[in-house]
């Protein structure tokens, strides 16, 4: 038998969707989501699991996500687990790339198809290419700058698509932080989800905790609603007398997207007056690389980062190796960390710093999320330790 162009047995199957990479190369795949066309650094996440999560996570401010794992969208999507805090901020991921077409959710808290979620939320999908094969080039290669496209009529300007992949200047330099930062100070007293509860209040808070957005998640805000902190969040250029007017017991650095070096330039000052005043003080993420910086420490670009839910970290104060979720490019250079400033923690995949304390301080950070969505839970114990902090300096 032989293919006719009219004949409705054969199917057109003319890509819908690409994927442009700087070196010109191109993926062909089907569209999904949003149409139209957005340049990101290309990374993949390992994770099973908790693709919302990941999908709204402010870190990913910049990114095109290739999901390693083939099946992602067949639980659908559901309005509780959103991690992104100012809705009205640019999402998280720019794009996202997958291996299989999305299937129908089949999970009792699914309120809408993954299609339809990222349509609303305005990011850009891809289905259909060979996601372990572009995995197996970002490990070799690095993690490249691309274009993602998404057109119904299959009609791309390909020159066009080539030549902004090709100019786009990458994350490294790049401020992403006021793209996800809040407007204005907001206070939350939501605590953490419960097997058929749902969500809880803090009514009876022990501490004043004050959050610097650099591109909060909501499972931190929990977390630490959860030990007992009444918390205020304020938006990243927030000065350092702004902040300590407020009286806190603790203050934490959030997570976030982008250079540390270049959200360091108005961050790192309000972070070592923090430090100077003695206030308890924990990081996460890229707030950890910034506490790094603000102590005399450097951070570097990592050749593919570490980006899933599986990620092996050793805690060097106790002994014990917990299995963490992960999600940055950028690290702090342990051989930079001056003295006074103690590695706590380690990857086990490739022994880059993941933790830090400042010796006979109360100030402390981790390089990855130990407030999981997605999980695993395994470094929930971190927030007590903040507590713990806040506790101890309260009562001396």
């Amino acid at each position: 038998m032989t293919q006719h162009d009219n004949d409705p047995a054969w199917p057109d199957h003319k890509p819908t969707a690409l994927l442009v990479l700087a070196d010109g190369t191109v993926l062909e795949g089907f569209g999904l989501g949003a149409e139209g066309q957005a340049v990101g650094e290309v990374c993949f996440n390992t994770a099973m699991t908790g693709y919302e999560e990941i999908l709204t996570d402010p870190s990913y401010a910049g990114q095109l996500i290739t999901f390693t794992f083939p099946h992602i969208g067949n639980v659908g999507t559901n309005e509780e687990d959103i991690e992104t805090v100012n809705m009205a901020a640019t999402p998280g991921a720019r794009g996202v790339i997958l291996r299989a077409a999305i299937t129908n959710p089949s999970n009792y808290r699914a309120t809408r198809h993954l299609d339809a979620w990222l349509k609303a939320r305005g990011i850009i999908g891809l289905s259909g290419i060979d996601t372990r094969a572009l995995t197996a080039l970002i490990r070799s290669k690095g993690m490249p700058n691309a274009v993602i496209a998404h057109a119904k009529d299959g009609e791309f300007d390909l020159h066009g698509l080539k030549e902004e992949a090709r100019e786009w200047p990458g994350l490294e330099g790049m401020d992403l932080v006021p793209m996800v930062t809040s407007g204005q100070r907001f206070t939350w007293d939501e605590t953490p989800w419960l097997w058929n509860k749902g969500f809880g209040r803090q009514d009876q808070p022990e501490f004043n905790v004050v959050a610097i957005d650099y591109g909060i998640k909501r499972n931190i805000l929990r977390l630490l609603a959860g030990v007992g902190c009444k918390v205020t969040v304020v938006p990243a250029t927030t000065s350092s007398e702004d902040i300590l007017a407020m009286k806190p017991d603790g203050v934490f650095l959030s997570n976030g997207p982008g250079d540390p070096a270049a959200t360091g330039k108005y961050a790192v000052p309000v972070i070592q007056d923090v430090i100077k005043s003695g206030t308890p003080t924990f990081g996460i993420c890229l707030g950890h690389q910034m506490l790094g910086l603000a102590v005399g420490a450097k951070t570097k670009k990592m050749h593919q980062g570490h980006h899933g839910a599986n990620h092996p970290v050793k805690d060097e104060t106790t002994g014990k190796v917990e299995i963490t979720s992960m999600n940055h490019g950028f690290a702090v250079d342990e051989k930079t960390l001056p003295k006074g400033a103690t590695q706590t923690h380690i990857s086990l995949f490739d022994g880059s710093n993941c933790g830090i304390q400042l010796d006979g301080k109360p100030v402390f950070s981790v390089q990855y999320h130990p407030e999981a969505s997605p999980g695993p839970r395994d470094s929930h114990y971190l927030f007590q330790r903040f507590a713990d902090l806040m506790r101890q300096k309260k009562s001396a």
